[in-house]
């Protein structure tokens, strides 16, 4: 008989490792390579005894902790990280709280295959839940995984980007508001995701040779954008209020900004320097969540992206419109002046060339300009009649004049009754 499954417990609490049960805790605590296991060991072999030599009195950190400890030191984003341990968390609690060393493949399996078919989440979101528990396998638990496949996934359809057209952009970057509309300027004449964007530092704008250089983009690589003429006045004057507000945080004792690796160590006052403070820095001070100092952090994310869809609420788009759909926009409207595609994968940061063709099924010209047969010159455009008012003489060829409203139908109107003879 199938075990039962705690699924009303998926819900996770405020503090993530207060949803495992003692004894995942101490389990946690154990030494992540005890000496009666091998490298090699599997997935469900029992954890080491907690009588090992060598760990009497210690008090190793709980499993969460040694996941995020692990993630610091490969050099994971922080938004990985967050998502990791969201998924950790989810899935101990799908399986009652047991902890992941004293589960199998079978169970992996099983939770897998419960997104698909219950949750019916997508493609995208079951292989971020499978490269998490891969992580917690064979990163922190140092657990080799056989391949599974016994797991049902779920289809990734294949859907095209949403573009605006030139005119449409322009509407909706001219009703963002205050420095949200330099933030869409960026995102869309330099071709830069949301979360580039916002961690732009002084140093990575060059206004005399309008480019733009992306530190630790995605897939932690850096490369050099295009930054747009129109933007380099309003850059100038939002550096300027940017850096008197620096020097009054300078006074304060709050003028420091997060930075990368171990430069902090490295370089102890390159934090307070004005070529690491970042472009769009927040309003207000807050505290990082790793080092517990209180320091200014950049825009948030959430904060762009209420603006965007308010300002294309405002100009009457219907379509779904997102900061990365600025994105989108960069590169079919580069596609569609004529420039190489090569150069276009190029300023985007793709590593595949088939990525960046897929904005070529968008694009209005070059191959993919069919003229609709509708729009030949034989047929003759007309405007639809419209209620109070009489059609326009002579209608479609061979029809003549249409109805108007309150005309009695035809006499060889078939819905009519016919009288009989």
């Amino acid at each position: 008989m199938a075990r039962s499954l705690c699924r009303a417990d998926v819900a996770a609490p405020p503090d993530p490792d207060a949803a495992l049960p003692d004894d995942a805790r101490d389990v946690a605590r154990k030494p992540l390579l005890p000496p009666a296991r091998s490298a090699g060991s599997s997935v469900g072999s029992p954890p080491a005894s907690p009588s090992d030599p060598g760990t009497a009195g210690a008090r190793p950190r709980r499993l969460l902790d040694q996941v995020r400890d692990r993630i610091e030191v490969l050099n994971y984003s922080r938004r990985t990280e967050q998502q990791y341990v969201h998924w950790i968390r989810r899935f101990v609690l799908f399986h009652c709280k047991r902890h992941p060393a004293s589960l199998g493949v079978a169970e992996v399996e099983s939770f897998l295959t419960h997104l698909a078919v219950e949750d019916q989440v997508a493609a995208s979101t079951q292989a971020q839940a499978l490269a998490a528990l891969l992580f917690l396998y064979k990163q922190v638990l140092n657990l080799s995984v056989p391949w599974i496949s016994g797991v049902v996934r779920a289809k990734r359809p294949k859907r095209l980007p949403v573009v605006l057209s030139p005119s449409e952009t322009q509407a909706v970057i001219a009703l963002l508001p205050g420095e949200f509309w330099l933030v869409g300027t960026l995102l869309y004449g330099s071709g830069l995701r949301l979360s580039e964007a916002l961690n732009l530092r002084v140093k990575d704008l060059d206004l005399e040779y309008r480019q733009v250089t992306v530190r630790e983009g995605k897939g932690r690589k850096d490369r050099v954008t295009v930054l747009a003429e129109h933007a380099v006045t309003p850059l100038r004057l939002h550096l300027e209020r940017v850096y008197a507000r620096h020097l009054a945080a300078l006074a304060a004792g709050v003028g420091g900004v997060q930075l990368p690796a171990a430069l902090a160590r490295k370089y102890v006052a390159a934090e307070r320097e004005w070529g690491w403070q970042y472009v769009f820095p927040a309003r207000f001070v807050s505290t990082d969540p790793r080092s517990g100092a209180r320091r200014r952090h950049h825009l948030s994310e959430d904060s762009v992206q209420r603006a965007v869809r308010a300002a294309a609420r405002a100009a009457g788009i219907a379509k779904p419109v997102s900061p990365h759909t600025f994105r989108h926009c960069f590169a079919t409207h580069l596609l569609e002046n004529g420039y190489d595609i090569r150069t276009v994968q190029e300023l985007l940061g793709h590593r595949d060339l088939a990525t960046t063709q897929l904005y070529t099924h968008v694009m209005r010209k070059g191959a993919n300009a069919v003229r609709s047969p509708a729009d030949a010159a034989t047929l003759v455009a007309r405007d639809l009649p419209r209620l109070g008012r009489p059609p326009r003489p002579g209608g479609l060829s061979g029809l003549g004049e249409l109805p108007r409203p309150g005309d009695p139908p035809p006499r060889d109107d078939p819905a009519l009754p016919r009288r009989p003879r």
